[in-house]
Parts: structure tokens; C-alpha cells; sequence
């Protein structure tokens, strides 16, 4: 029975060194625990976690009680009480980065590549997990608190395709919260036309002209330092939706067409690479050839980049034997406007060549009667001048 009222005087201590936070507060939130009570947002850069602060504050803790795996001497590892919420809540943040997360686990995992992934023996998923611990107050040989134990998970993919065009027991209670996240809202493809990449390509209405050097750069931007950009594969596609429409490769992996030009791939948070327009010749009767730009990015750790660079592990094929990719439907897609050819310069200069012949063509005939009408004068001239040597004949004639 002592022991009893000696925890719920502690109890009742720790409530009111909890900020001011109130059992009037709380409201109907101030109820045991339920597995429900953490909340996990899973962030580009960090992971942010929000646990309802009044169950701890019924469990007989408060917020100094918690901390993320069992750090409680580092106050980076302890959240935040905010009472501005609906209930109250405790919230803990730190970065994607092993060396800050306050021991959060990192956990890579490969698996082989299914739809449009299908050529790729080794797509990569990252696990971060990790658990809020309560640390008990009680200094007696028992105890009646019960601990709390909050579980969570965020789980990236590793691979995106980036379009150009466009956790309850007895004894302990337990929540669970595993959730997906998603770092292509971080990814961007741009053209330029220079090679330092500082001037934005403008594709006039007209369209490019056939073998004009296109800079293409995928990047990532406010994403964790932990991930570089790695592109496994780059091409373009008749189509806004690659499935089902002619494509042509620009580079596999470790094979690449020979006007392609690798600038970086796999060492910073962008990647880079250029290619000269072309045209596809299923449009050779159209004025433009319109296409879009496709490119299968990778973030890799950085420090393993180097094992994906060129894998020879992948089930690589030929270009041309390659099967068009299918449509994407787990990933997130980012999608810009087309790449435009024109092939008007062509059919200027057949212009130019067909006028060139008509001159050509003239230029003959002129001369040609020019050269009769310099013959008969001479005749003319030559036979005068014989009527002239002869008085008899010239005699008659004049009469």
C-alpha cells in the first residue's frame, strides 16, 4: 500500500514539473496507453516523431522520461513537449544520417527489380528504425509503472524513375508506426545547353536542330548528405508514358550509345550527361520529331556508389533487345515538357539544291544560244566580206 501511494505521489510530481501540461488539459486523452499513440512522419532529410504526451503522463512519466534508444543523457535524443497541439504532443526529430540519429538503425536491403525495373538485379531499399524508450522513476524494490515501448519504422525505395516531360502487451505498452517514404520529391531533370550547366535550354517552337548537344542533369536538392544520384538507365520514348511506344536507349548501366558522353554519375548529389539531337525516324514525314526524356535514378549510399557504377551482376541486354519498359505504378513519377527536333534545315537545303540545279540548268541554255548567235554573226560577217571580193557578183547585186 506504501508503495502504491508513494508512486502516485511521484506521479503526481512529475506532472507538475511537465511544463505547466495539466490533467485538464489532456482531457479524454488522459487514458492508458494505446498502440496508436506515435505518430512517424518519414522525411526527405529527417524523420520526425510525435508521441501523445498525456497516456505517458497517465503511465506515471513525463516528456524528460523518454528518449529515443535509450539515450537519455544526450538531450538531442529527447523531444519536445507541445502543448499547441490537439491532444498534446511529444515530439522527437533527427536527420537521415547514421552518425546523428541518435542510434536509429540503418538497414539495406536488395532485392531484384520487377516491372520497369525488370532489368536490374539489385534494387535497394533502406529500413531506419529505432525505439522511445520510458525510463522508470521508481527507486523502490517494485515498481507499478508499466514501460513504454514506441517502435518506429520509415522505409525508402532506391530507386525512381524521373520523367522529363513531366508498432500493446502487459507489462509494457507498446506502439508500433512503420511508414513509407519517398525521396522523389527531391529529384529533378533539367536540360541545358552548355556544358557548366548554366544556361537553361530553350526549345523553341520550331524545334531543335538535329545534332545540337543536349547537357541533361538529374539532381537532388534539400536531400540528406547520406545519398549521391546514380543513373542506371537513360532513354527516350516516342511517349509521355514509356509503355507500349518506340524508345531508344542512351544508356544501360555500362553500355552506352557512342554520341553519348558521361560527364558524372554516382559521385555528388547530381549526375550528368549529354547526347546530340536526333530525330525518330517513325516522324520522318512530320515537320518536328517530338520525344521525352527518361532516366531510372538511383540514390546510393555514398560510400557504396562505386559498387553500382558498372555491376557486371546486372541483367543487362542489348539495346535493341531490351524490352520497352512498362508502365510505372509504385513510384512516384516527376514529369516537364518534350524534346523537340526540327528537320526543317533539311528540307531547306534540298530547296537550296533543287534552285541551284534550275540555275545551273539556265545557265547552260543561255549560253548555249549565245554561242549560236556569235556563230551566225561570223557567218554573216565572213560572207559579206566574200560578196565584197567579188566585183561581178557584187555589181549584180547592188543593181
Amino acid at each position: 500500500m506504501m508503495g502504491f501511494l508513494f508512486s502516485l505521489l511521484l506521479a503526481l510530481t512529475l506532472l507538475r514539473e511537465s511544463q505547466g501540461l495539466t490533467i485538464a488539459e489532456c482531457g479524454d486523452s488522459y487514458r492508458r496507453p494505446e498502440k496508436t499513440d506515435i505518430l512517424v512522419t518519414c522525411g526527405t532529410g529527417t524523420m520526425e516523431l510525435a508521441i501523445f504526451v498525456c497516456p505517458v503522463m497517465f503511465s506515471g512519466y513525463n516528456e524528460s522520461l523518454l528518449a529515443l534508444n535509450n539515450r537519455f543523457q544526450d538531450p538531442n535524443c529527447k523531444g519536445t513537449l507541445d502543448t499547441t497541439a490537439t491532444p498534446p504532443l511529444l515530439r522527437f526529430q533527427f536527420p537521415i544520417n547514421e552518425s546523428s540519429s541518435c542510434g536509429s538503425i540503418f538497414k539495406i536491403t536488395s532485392a531484384s527489380g520487377t516491372g520497369i525495373f525488370q532489368d536490374f538485379s539489385n534494387i535497394q531499399t533502406i529500413n531506419i528504425s529505432g525505439i522511445i524508450r520510458s525510463s522508470d522513476p521508481s527507486i523502490g524494490i517494485v515498481t507499478y509503472n508499466e514501460e513504454l515501448v514506441y517502435l518506429y519504422s520509415c522505409t525508402y525505395p532506391l530507386e525512381y524513375l524521373v520523367n522529363n516531360t513531366k508498432i500493446d502487451v502487459v507489462g509494457s505498452s507498446i506502439a508500433i508506426k512503420d511508414n513509407n517514404g519517398s525521396f522523389v520529391s527531391t529529384l529533378s531533370l533539367q536540360l541545358f545547353k552548355d556544358v557548366n550547366y548554366t544556361s537553361p535550354l530553350q526549345i523553341p517552337p520550331t524545334g531543335l536542330n538535329l545534332k545540337t548537344n543536349i547537357y541533361v542533369e538529374v539532381k537532388a536538392t534539400n536531400l540528406t548528405r547520406k545519398f549521391n544520384v546514380l543513373l542506371d538507365r537513360c532513354y527516350a520514348s516516342t511517349s509521355q508514358f514509356p509503355s507500349n511506344s518506340t524508345y531508344f536507349d542512351l544508356f544501360v548501366t555500362c553500355s552506352e550509345d557512342k554520341r553519348t558522353t558521361i560527364i558524372v554519375n554516382g559521385d555528388t548529389q547530381y549526375a550528368r550527361f549529354s547526347f546530340p539531337a536526333f530525330r525518330f525516324t517513325e516522324q520522318q514525314n512530320l515537320t518536328v520529331s517530338t520525344y521525352y526524356l527518361h532516366c531510372i535514378t538511383r540514390l546510393c549510399d555514398s560510400s557504396a556508389c562505386k559498387d553500382f557504377k558498372c555491376n557486371k551482376k546486372r541483367r543487362r541486354r542489348e539495346v535493341e533487345a531490351t524490352p520497352p519498359p512498362a508502365l510505372l505504378s509504385d513510384p512516384t513519377t516527376i514529369s516537364s515538357g518534350p524534346i523537340i527536333t526540327s528537320t526543317e534545315s533539311a528540307i531547306v537545303s534540298s530547296q537550296v539544291n533543287e534552285v541551284t540545279s534550275i540555275s545551273v540548268g539556265l545557265g547552260i541554255a543561255v549560253g548555249f544560244l549565245s554561242l549560236i548567235a556569235l556563230l551566225m554573226v561570223g557567218i554573216a560577217c565572213y560572207l559579206n566580206k566574200k560578196l565584197r571580193q567579188t566585183p561581178g557578183l557584187s555589181k549584180m547585186l547592188n543593181n
